[in-house]
Formats: structure tokens, C-alpha cells, sequence
């Protein structure tokens, strides 16, 4: 009965922080907020009352969320040879668009996997999904200034890793000078 209501507080700090991480529409929505439901249970000892429940329910599921994508992440790459193949081989030319913005987000994607881990993840929380320092700060468990500095750091390490990328530096020039 107080599993059952402390779920139901949960629920939508849960299924917000899901939706700000994956997207909506992603296919393990569902399995990932039972098991941030069920980490929220089974972790409600260690609940030291620092910050409000929503924070502490959006931090573990954030986690929660983090280690599901480090384990699809591995999964990815296993069967990212086989997807290219076919979608090459069925390329209409309004999909061939699409193909080239998943290229180039594929690519960014993979310099994110380059950099340090730390860094990466407080710059798609922050600048991407659009939480606040504090927000990430507390669901990556680190002080505000670290956090900071992390961002900063992860900016100028993209920015660094785009800007030696000739194929992203042509599609962001191009970009520029059609805003121009």
C-alpha cells in the first residue's frame, strides 16, 4: 500500500524525466519507468531528504535512464553495420534528407561518445534536454561549480571535436550562410 502511493506521488516526475531523456515516443518508456519505480522503492531508505522527493525521483530515474543507454548504446553498435546496408538500399529521395540529418546527428553522436563521459552527459542535459545547472547537478551528484565547469569544459571539448570534423564543419558553414 505505501509502495503502491509513493508510485503514484513519483509517477510523473518518473515518466517527465523519461520523456526529457529518450524522447516520448521511445520503445522502453514503459520497462524503464518500472525500473525507476522500483529502484524509487527499493532506494527510499537512503533518502536523506537534501533535496524535494520530485528532485530525488528525477536524479534516480535519471540514472536509471544512464545506465539503460550505456547498455543500448553497446547493443547499437553491434547492429549498426546491418542498418546502414538497408537503408542505403531503400533511400527514396525525401528519405535521403532524413538519411543525411541522421548522418550528421550520428556523427555528433559519436563525438559525444569520444568524450569524457562526465562531460558529455552535463552538456546534453543541460544545453540538449534543457534542464537547469541546479537539475544537473544533483542528478549527476555534484556541486553546482563542478557542474559548471564540466559544461564549459564539455562545450569547448565538442566544439574542439566539430571543429576538426570536415564534413561537420562544411554542414555547419553551409548552415551559417543560408541564416546570413
Amino acid at each position: 500500500m505505501v509502495a503502491s502511493a509513493l508510485c503514484d506521488r513519483l509517477w510523473p516526475q518518473v515518466d517527465r524525466t523519461i520523456r526529457r531523456l529518450v524522447g516520448r515516443r521511445d520503445a522502453d518508456h514503459e520497462d524503464l519507468a518500472q525500473l525507476a519505480l522500483i529502484e524509487l522503492v527499493s532506494t527510499i531508505g537512503r533518502y536523506r531528504g537534501d533535496c524535494s522527493l520530485d528532485t530525488w525521483a528525477q536524479a534516480v530515474t535519471a540514472n536509471v535512464v544512464f545506465k539503460h543507454l550505456r547498455r543500448r548504446r553497446v547493443e547499437n553498435r553491434i547492429f549498426a553495420d546491418l542498418l546502414v546496408d538497408d537503408e542505403i538500399a531503400a533511400a527514396p529521395a525525401h528519405v535521403e534528407r532524413r538519411s543525411a540529418t541522421r548522418e550528421i546527428l550520428n556523427k555528433i553522436a559519436k563525438h559525444l561518445d569520444g568524450m569524457n563521459e562526465r562531460r558529455a552527459w552535463v552538456f546534453v542535459l543541460h544545453d540538449v534536454m534543457g534542464y537547469d545547472l541546479r537539475e544537473v547537478a544533483q542528478m549527476t551528484k555534484a556541486s553546482v561549480a563542478a557542474t559548471q565547469s564540466l559544461l564549459v569544459r564539455g562545450r569547448r571539448e565538442l566544439h574542439d571535436r566539430i571543429g576538426q570534423d570536415p564534413a561537420l564543419v562544411e554542414v555547419f558553414e553551409r548552415g551559417e550562410e543560408a541564416r546570413s
